[in-house]
């Protein structure tokens, strides 16, 4: 019995660091996503003027009238880009790479954004997405018929079967 309880004391202390790092890196992630609404609002501190100048750079809003209008436009697409990556780079679904298509979408129509000639921004961008579509969603059926044909012939948990499907890092440490 006390060696049971010194093996088991010996397993926590050295699983210890990983809970630790797991809870600063949630902690870090939660704050990402709790400060997104503020990121959001940012565009309030933009003066409503057609060209703004600060000590780093001046911009002229041409198309927008306004550099407000432009930072509101911008605010809309890239808080929704910044969860996404964060869902994406957090996500351990198999299905996380269907995350790309809206991704590239609102990559996109950022890149629209500050392109002075264009009259409607979002009018587009389904032509540029079909290429990315057309290889991720055959991809994601795939990776679910060989999950949902492992499930019949193994013994294996759903969770079982994700992790050894799922491509890419198994952490979030591995992207650097």
């Amino acid at each position: 019995m006390i060696q049971t309880d010194n093996k088991l004391k010996e397993i926590k202390s050295k699983s210890l660091p990983t809970d630790k790092k797991r809870l600063i890196l949630g902690s870090i992630i939660a704050t990402m996503v709790a400060v997104s609404p503020y990121l959001f609002y940012l565009y309030e501190s933009v003066p409503n003027t057609q060209v703004w100048e600060t000590f780093l750079f001046t911009y002229d809003s041409k198309f927008y009238g306004s550099a407000f209008n432009l930072a509101w436009t911008l605010a809309n697409k890239f808080v929704p880009l910044y969860l996404l990556f964060i869902w994406f780079f957090t996500c351990r679904h198999w299905w996380y790479h269907a995350l790309l298509v809206p991704i590239a979408m609102y990559a996109y129509q950022i890149s629209t954004i500050f392109n002075d000639d264009l009259s409607y921004v979002d009018e587009l961008q389904i032509w540029y997405l079909i290429p990315i579509m057309a290889v991720i969603i055959p991809s994601i059926y795939l990776i679910r018929a060989k999950i949902f044909n492992s499930v019949n012939d193994a013994d294996k948990s759903m969770q079982e079967l994700e992790d050894e499907f799922r491509i890419g890092p198994k952490s979030f440490k591995d992207f650097f």
